[in-house]
């Protein structure tokens, strides 16, 4: 019974977890008492709990994941101003006279709210809260309209910026390196976040143009699931389809422009973003946009100022033409500054800074919690020997190296009914990524399969975080099984978004090899 204390805690994790204790507590806890069951029967060394100190450092100073807090704050802040509201009521307008328009510009607004704020619960709740009701009232179809409402939301997790591609990465990175070692490989490789963003591209815009197909098909084959707008209203012009659509515009650019680009660091890009959005809502205000302006160009022009002719002051060499240069970025730090200064007066006086930063905290701590906690949890697996027998199962696994990654896809879909993305990603993927990895798969196509797998997890019932996030935001007459019933054709539409990205690797593989 003594080897099988690894199989027992990974059960009692998934029991107390159901049972609905907070899952940082519970990682903990399970971890301290199977570590002092392996100690009483003789196998576990309690010695190995010396590395949880330098395990818990090494989280919190990861350059990595401190790009996390700063992506939830951009993402905070575009919930909290009109960008969201105005971009689906514009796009509403532009394609509500085509038969299931409305439901191809909810699909579309959620893509572009995944690339610019990348929180699922705010682009569900938002679109809950506006497109939903226009879509019922217009004669589609509550479990249609909910299930489109809630698979768009979900973009936020696969198109980048993402919290779950940026921990995927670091994760995948680790597993990388320890794949390389049991290969006797020592000129160790990485993965950066930036590879990860980009093999995230296509297959993000693929599965927004598999969720619009299905939607004119459905609506070709049911007109009355989804019918055009019998009043759609003044069709916008170009300057307020532009008004809409630039600011996010900008924002992506801005962020993932300077990743791809090698311009920024991923922790840099989410202060490029954070401060972005932060400009974006103060323009939303009463008081005149010109500062505002000024300093988003002020900005712009130090970006390029720093990428074409970086200053270097402290030279011996410096000359005139280095002063000048000097001084000019000095002004434009300047008026930088006083726009940022005049966007937090803003966004004070407006009663949007409270609820911002204490979202971001929230949502920051709970992933930390999580991360942090299930080193703990991991540290104590291993000293009962569960990587090892997670290698034997998956290298037993019928098929190979193909059957053993069906084997863990199929887990991590089952196990997302129960569990959050980041807790199958901290805790799951480390015992099995490593295996994989050494099977020979591409570790940032690995990622991408994964990646789509574990969006699922936010649309099967009974804990499918998009499912709870509309349910309390749709209207009453909305029932739950409305909800449920109709985010099955999208689980199935994100199977098929596996199937191609597994089949056609390069979806996955050829951007990053282009750009890094």
């Amino acid at each position: 019974m003594t080897e099988y204390l690894d199989i027992l805690m990974f059960a009692a994790l998934i029991g107390a977890i159901l049972l609905g204790y907070p899952v940082s507590f519970t990682l903990t806890g399970i971890a301290v008492i199977f570590a002092a069951l392996g100690w009483a029967v003789g196998v576990f060394d309690l010695s190995l709990l010396g590395a949880l100190g330098q395990r818990l450092y090494g989280v919190v100073t990861n350059d990595v994941l401190i790009a996390i807090p700063l992506f939830v704050f951009m993402g905070v802040v575009l919930q909290h101003s009109r960008i969201a509201e105005e971009l689906l009521e514009t796009m509403g307008r532009l394609c509500g006279s085509l038969r299931g328009g409305l439901g191809v510009s909810v699909i579309l607004v959620g893509g572009l709210l995944a690339a610019s704020t990348g929180i699922v619960g705010a682009t569900v709740v938002a679109m809950g809260m506006i497109a939903l009701p226009t879509m019922l009232r217009n004669g589609y179809s509550a479990p249609l309209a909910c299930g489109v409402v809630c698979t768009a939301g979900t973009l936020g997790q696969i198109i980048p910026p993402s919290t779950l591609l940026i921990i995927l990465s670091d994760v995948m990175s680790n597993a990388y390196q320890q794949a390389q070692y049991e290969k006797g490989l020592f000129t160790i490789e990485t993965i950066s976040v930036g590879q990860t963003f980009a093999a995230a591209l296509v297959p993000g815009l693929l599965l927004v143009v598999i969720y619009a197909g299905y939607m004119l098909v459905k609506a070709w084959l049911s007109p009355g699931a989804a019918p055009a707008l019998a009043q759609p209203g003044e069709r916008p012009g170009t300057g307020e389809v532009l008004h809409a659509l630039v600011p996010p515009l900008l924002l992506i650019v801005a962020v993932l422009g300077s990743i791809l680009g090698g311009i920024a660091t991923p922790t840099e890009a989410a202060s490029v973003g954070a401060v972005g959005a932060l400009l974006l809502a103060a323009t939303r205000g009463a008081g005149s946009p010109r500062p505002i302006v000024l300093g988003g160009v002020a900005l712009l022009a130090l970006a390029v100022l720093a990428h074409v002719a970086p200053v270097r002051l402290q030279r011996d060499d410096a000359g005139t033409a280095d002063w000048l240069l000097g001084a000019l970025a000095a002004a434009l730090v300047a008026v930088a500054s006083w726009a940022l200064l005049v966007a937090l007066a803003r966004a004070w006086r407006g009663g949007l800074l409270k609820p911002v930063m204490t979202s971001t905290l929230t949502i920051s701590s709970m992933i930390f919690a999580t991360i942090l906690t299930a080193s703990v949890f991991s540290l104590v697996f291993r000293g009962l020997g569960g990587d090892e027998h997670v290698e034997a199962v998956i290298g037993a696994m019928p098929g190979g190296a193909d059957g053993a990654l069906l084997f863990v896809m199929a887990l991590i879909f089952v196990l997302g009914f129960f569990l959050d993305f980041v807790e199958i990603s901290v805790i799951l993927l480390p015992l099995v990524a490593p295996a994989l990895i050494v099977m020979g798969h591409d570790p940032v196509w690995l990622s991408i399969l994964i990646a789509i797998n574990l969006q699922t997890s936010f649309l099967t019932p009974p804990f499918g975080f998009s499912l709870f996030y509309l349910r309390g935001a749709a209207p009453a007459e909305v029932t739950t099984g409305q909800i449920y019933a109709g985010v099955i054709p999208f689980i199935g539409l994100q199977f098929l978004g596996v199937a191609v990205v597994w089949l056609w690797q390069p979806l996955a593989t050829a951007v990053p090899a282009w750009l890094f």
